[in-house]
């Protein structure tokens, strides 16, 4: 007996309610009503390995003898379970017969449309996508429904050979409960659903066995319902459905509504083992009841879509009908568009500017034109009016769809220039979507800095690779060259050679080989050894090939017709000659010598290996050799470019720590390294400010120097922190910022502002996917290092502009064209253009100075055709001809530089020029820097220059408090600044310096450092012995402090130190004075002192390097750099107090809580006074400290070479002032 045993939904795979796709009415396949598929996305997972469909098993009493068989029906890439896939269905499988109301009519109800045909024989695939798509339909039927409140109505509407009920919306009619049957199909769906609904009454009672197939034919759907159906309860419809209305429609309901509850308690109680029943491979092979039931999984899913399908056309009909009446072009399905969906667009080309068009496509974006660009054709539709559709995915990052519509060519509709738009609901909040572009940005960021890494890594190995076969080719080539030499020199030795000499020497055995061992007799008393009391042979072979190879002591021979000595001898591998002499003992003792008159002895191998042989062979050898040496001496240079670029590297990220923390007694954050997208905490001292005392301290920040897309951040009210007087504020920072920007205040709404005295506070951030835009910064100057250079001005100007260029901005130079430029230093010179101004011609040429761009501008007028650069009885009128030539060929070219920074009197005329002839006419954007070099010349134009400028600066800020009262200074404090200049790290370079025996880093100081002062004391004839070594590099002028350079030798010569001095003076007298003071010391400490009165640049490298202590006593110095320079290697500065030497040197026992101000470590000694017992106190501390605790002091020696005084600190100190130039109305 077969019993079917029907499979129930687990407990833990929820049932999504009908209401959800409002079905009201299930389409009921098979023997159990509540088998149906729900297509909701809110499904588990469970669903898609083990959802059954209407599935029921049937067992037997011969269960165990039936024989099971995979099922080779292809799986549906759908949601059906593991061996239950719809297949062909067989037969009768769809046929129902059923009994009509008149008694004596049985037809068999099968489909009569073709596509339902064909459907039968095709496995419906589903996918997630679908799936959603149907839901979200669903969705937006359900707002309708709860919007409108319309009365409804029950659909029975052919599905493909099967019938369904479907609650829809009816806008029109006077009754509200209608049903609608297709009128068409009338004979075959409604029976079909008769039966549905027969099997479902019954099915509620438990009657599922296969018998029951038949039992309620002749029950009609009015006796199931119990109502009486009247004519006017029919009616049909436009689209030929028919309409049940009144107590019909009201029954179906009921029952339905009960079927739903009916099938949620059975899924309650249901809990079957998913595993064994749901995910089989087998099926029972000949039973019709299992081959059944895959078919029905099939049939519903095709139900559920034809449903669903056919309330997605009402209600595009009705939007469609509701948009025409109104006249309006536009409208969407569904209504609320919401992420990771798709949309459909209808467009009534009738009402568009498209209307004549016969081609319409759209074109769009997401998100503001942001994301996502699309474009695709529409097509007509079916709906009353000229509607046109496209489908559009909407992705899940959307929040609105912009888009507009044209012809493929030039004829648009853009909703009149507003273009169109639909927002998205429930999509991603703006602020997310542009973190969400800029995460994508990082990662193309990322992805491009890796595929450039790599395209520099293939290049650089094919670089490799030629360079390899460039090196094999030369070294072949030289291997050629050099065996020929050799070749030549040997041939000719060996004519002269000689098997053996009888009087003087002989071989035995006279006919021998390589390698065979030999004596060789020599005779004492034929030559100048007759004396020697011993005797040793020196040798070699092929002309001395492998040096001296043989050395042997000769002892006496039995020999009696002579004084005959002899030594055996192993004649070299490949020897086709053997070379020696004789002398009286072994190589480094002997004193005489027997050289055969100073031509060597030769004899040749008789039995040596054929010449032409050894030739390849030596030719080859001498080709590895040299390829060796190759090698290795590019391992050397790449180990030591390696080596110099991390110690850059490590310097530079010293220099910004330093940077960071030179205001911490003011600021700083936590973590010290601002990362975007990261949270930091800013910690703010009110104590060190204008804000001292302010009961309250708002923080106001934004970001990227202001400009950032949010603005600025509201103020923020600091809380008082961990660490006495500081309070504290906590920042989210955008992952498109590159630098923070912020300022105090002592309420909300202003008050009092510490605003760093007008440049604002700024900390980089970095990781950021934004970079800084760079700045054009152009330099109008008369000096240029190396090309044009007279002072600290042209390296200033080389190396500041290089420093800059390095943080990736743009800088460009302007400098006259003198004939006395250095040319080999310029490189790509070319003829640029030529321009008329002032009366003359004026040529403009193009050139690359150390990696700069530099314009030169050569007037015809023959300004600067002079020999000189200054030095002319008119420089006021050259130079201020060439300012205004500069400004006058910027406005020509087209240039629109960010920051004009002029130098000194000499380019100070720019200032002024600018602002009276060219900030209206072009030049508006840019801004005017003015730098003083030496305020000793040109005060006049200098204090024109000052007024003029928006930001100006001197060399150093302790310089610039020393000139803050001269009269042209004063009245513009206020844009007045002190930046230390710096020193170009690859001209003074311990690492690489040819001028130095060994080269030299912090972590062999002591090695190098003294291998330069023993060279430096031989070069100089110094005793070579272990003192403190004083080195003095200077002009000699007053004020360098030549009286207190006077004192400190007679001092470091009392305590047993060296002294070397080098340097000229431009006063005769002054010169005159030193030479006697030369003299005087060559006399009395000829070993310890010597002073080199004329510039020697070698020698300064060496002073640098084997000096233990630089001595610079100036009595005024705006920056030095010597003092920079003596730190960079190693040597330990002692200064005077002043200028940019009080703002670089840290004395070790004065200046500790100074030094850490700035980021720093003490570095040197220093005096205050400008007499002798400030110099003596200075350079006792230095010369004690040598002689007391030399590992201390190597220590500082270590520490000062660590310290960075290249360019890289006051690049960025001249960054803010050009931006904050920049932020100047």
């Amino acid at each position: 007996m077969d019993v079917p045993l029907p499979l129930h939904r687990p407990l833990s795979c929820t049932r999504v309610s009908n209401a959800i796709t409002h079905l009201k009415i299930k389409p009921f396949l098979g023997f159990v009503s509540h088998g149906t598929t729900s297509l909701s996305v809110q499904s588990s997972s469970w669903r898609k390995d083990g959802m059954v469909t209407g599935v029921s098993f049937p067992f037997c009493a011969n269960f165990s003898g039936r024989r099971w068989r995979k099922v080779s029906t292809p799986r549906s890439q759908g949601s059906s379970p593991k061996g239950f896939v719809p297949r062909k269905p067989s037969g009768m499988s769809t046929q129902r017969k059923v009994q009509k109301s008149n008694g004596d009519k049985e037809i068999q109800s099968t489909s009569t449309s073709k596509e339902s045909e064909i459907s039968h024989q095709k496995t419906v695939e589903t996918s997630d996508d679908d799936t959603k798509g149907v839901v979200r339909d669903h969705k937006f039927l359900e707002d309708e429904d709860e919007i409108n409140g319309s009365t409804k109505s029950i659909s029975m509407s052919p599905v493909r050979g099967s019938s369904q009920f479907v609650e829809s919306e009816e806008t029109g009619g006077d009754d509200k409960d209608a049903v609608k049957l297709n009128e068409s199909k009338r004979s075959e769906e409604s029976d079909f659903l008769i039966d549905s609904v027969i099997r479902e009454q019954s099915g509620s009672q438990g009657e599922t066995n296969a018998s029951s197939k038949g039992s309620h034919v002749g029950t009609t759907l009015y006796e199931i319902l119990q109502v009486d159906v009247e004519p006017q309860q029919l009616k049909e419809n436009n689209a030929g459905n028919v309409e049940y209305k009144g107590p019909v429609a009201s029954k179906l309901l009921e029952i339905t509504k009960a079927s739903d509850v009916e099938h949620t308690e059975r899924n309650e109680i249901d809990d079957l083992d998913s595993n064994s029943f749901f995910k089989s491979d087998l099926i029972e092979e000949d039973d019709p009841l299992a081959a059944g039931t895959v078919e029905t999984g099939d049939s519903s899913l095709n139900l559920r879509l034809e449903m669903e399908a056919n309330l997605r056309r009402q209600a595009i009909e009705r939007l469609a009908e509701e948009n025409l009446l109104q006249g309006i072009r536009l409208f969407c399905f569904p209504e609320v568009v919401k992420p990771d969906g798709d949309v459909e667009i209808f467009l009534n080309r009738g009402l568009s500017t498209l209307k004549n068009e016969s081609d319409v496509l759209i074109m769009g974006a997401f998100n503001e034109w942001r994301y996502r660009s699309f474009t695709t054709r529409l097509t007509e539709t079916h709906l009353n009016g000229d509607w046109w559709s496209c489908k559009i995915h909407v992705p899940k990052e959307a929040y609105r769809a912009d888009f507009v519509f044209f012809n493929g060519q030039d004829v648009y509709d853009n909703n009149d220039g507003n273009d169109f738009s639909i927002t998205v609901k429930g999509g991603m909040q703006i602020i997310d979507f542009e973190n969400f572009l800029l995460e994508e940005k990082r990662r193309e960021q990322e992805k491009l800095a890796k595929e450039q890494a790599e395209r520099e890594r293939l290049a650089e190995e094919q670089r490799r690779i030629e360079a390899e076969k460039a090196g094999i080719e030369a070294d072949r080539a030289q291997a050629k060259e050099e065996a020929a030499k050799k070749t030549k020199v040997l041939r000719e030795l060996m004519v002269k050679a000689t098997k053996t000499r009888d009087i003087t020497w002989y071989i035995e055995p006279s006919e021998c080989k390589c390698e065979d061992k030999v004596r060789l007799y020599y005779n004492k008393s034929s030559g100048p050894l007759s004396h020697a009391k011993d005797l040793w042979i020196h040798g070699g072979y092929n002309n001395w090939k492998d040096g001296l190879s043989i050395v042997k002591k000769l002892v006496r021979s039995e020999r009696i017709d002579g004084d005959w000595w002899y030594t055996e001898v192993v004649i070299p591998d490949r020897a086709l000659v053997l070379d020696w002499v004789f002398a009286d003992g072994p190589p480094k003792h002997a004193i005489a010598y027997d050289n055969n008159h100073r031509q060597d002895f030769h004899a040749i191998v008789p039995k040596h290996i054929p010449e032409e042989l050894y030739w390849v062979e030596e030719e080859h050898q001498i080709f590895k050799t040299l390829q060796e040496e190759r090698r290795l001496r590019e391992a050397a240079m790449r180990a030591k470019a390696e080596k110099t670029a991390l110690l850059k590297a490590e310097t530079k990220e010293r220099t910004m720590k330093s940077f960071l923390l030179s205001q911490k007694h003011v600021v700083y954050t936590e973590p010290l390294d601002i990362q975007a997208g990261s949270s930091v905490t800013v910690y703010y001292n009110p104590a060190n400010t204008v804000l001292n005392g302010k009961p309250e301290i708002w923080f106001r920040c934004s970001f990227n120097r202001w400009t950032h897309r949010l603005g600025p951040f509201p103020p923020q009210k600091m809380l008082p922190a961990e660490n006495g007087t500081h309070v504290r504020a906590i920042v989210k920072v955008p992952l498109d910022a590159y630098m923070m920007d912020f300022v105090f205040s002592e309420r909300e709404d202003g008050g009092i502002f510490d605003n760093k005295s007008g440049m604002d506070y700024h900390i980089p951030v970095f990781g950021g996917v934004a970079k800084e835009p760079p700045m054009h910064i152009v330099h109008i100057a008369v000096e240029m290092a190396p090309i044009a250079k007279v002072g600290g001005l042209g390296d200033v100007v080389t190396s500041l502009s290089r420093a800059v260029q390095d943080l990736n901005h743009n800088v460009d130079i302007i400098l006259p064209k003198y004939d006395s430029l250095k040319m080999n230093n310029v490189k790509d010179f070319r003829f640029h253009k030529s321009y008329f101004w002032g009366g003359t011609e004026i040529k403009v040429w193009f050139g690359k100075v150390e990696g700069l761009s530099v314009y030169f501008l050569e007037p015809q007028n023959g300004l600067f055709w002079k020999g000189c650069i200054y030095g002319c009885s008119n420089d006021g009128e050259r130079f201020g001809f060439f300012c205004h030539a500069a400004l006058e060929f910027l406005l020509q070219g087209g240039f629109s530089p960010d920051i004009i920074h002029c130098h000194d009197w000499s380019s100070a005329p720019v200032a002024w020029l600018f602002k009276e002839q060219y900030t209206h006419y072009g030049l508006s954007k840019s801004r005017i820097v003015f730098t003083i070099h030496n305020l000793e010349f040109g005060a006049d134009l200098i204090g024109r220059a000052m007024t003029n400028a928006d930001k100006a600066t001197t060399v150093s800020p302790t310089y610039s408090q020393e000139v803050s009262g001269n009269p042209v200074i004063a009245p513009h404090l206020h844009k007045f600044h002190g930046i230390v200049n710096g020193i170009d790290p690859d001209i003074w370079d311990p690492l690489n310096d040819k001028f130095i025996p060994i080269p030299y880093t912090s972590e062999n100081v002591v090695e190098g450092k003294t291998a330069a002062k023993e060279a430096l004391q031989r070069k100089l004839g110094l005793k070579q012995a272990d003192l403190p070594l004083v080195g003095i590099i200077t002009r000699l002028t007053h004020q360098k402090g030549i009286h207190l350079i006077k004192h400190a030798i007679w001092r470091t010569l009392k305590r047993n130190g060296q002294v070397v001095l080098l340097g000229s003076a431009p006063d005769p007298r002054i010169q005159n004075d030193f030479v006697n003071l030369a003299n005087q010391l060559h006399s009395t400490y000829n070993d310890r002192a010597r002073l080199c009165l004329t510039y020697d640049e070698p020698l300064s490298h060496l002073i640098y390097a084997g000096a233990d202590f630089i001595l610079v006593p100036s009595i005024f110095e705006p920056c030095g750099l010597t003092q920079l320079t003596a730190m960079r290697y190693g040597s330990i500065p002692v200064v005077r107090k002043t200028g940019g030497l009080y703002d670089t040197v840290f004395d070790v026992d004065h200046d500790k809580e100074r030094a850490q101000q700035c980021g720093l470590e003490p570095n040197g000694f220093s005096f205050d006074g400008a007499d002798a017992a400030g110099v003596d106190y200075a350079l006792n501390r230095a010369l004690s400290a040598w002689y007391d605790g030399r590992d201390w002091f190597n220590s500082l020696c270590k520490q000062v070479m660590e310290q960075d005084w290249s360019w890289n600190r006051p690049a960025l100190d001249y960054l803010e002032l050009y931006h904050a130039a920049r932020k100047l109305e």
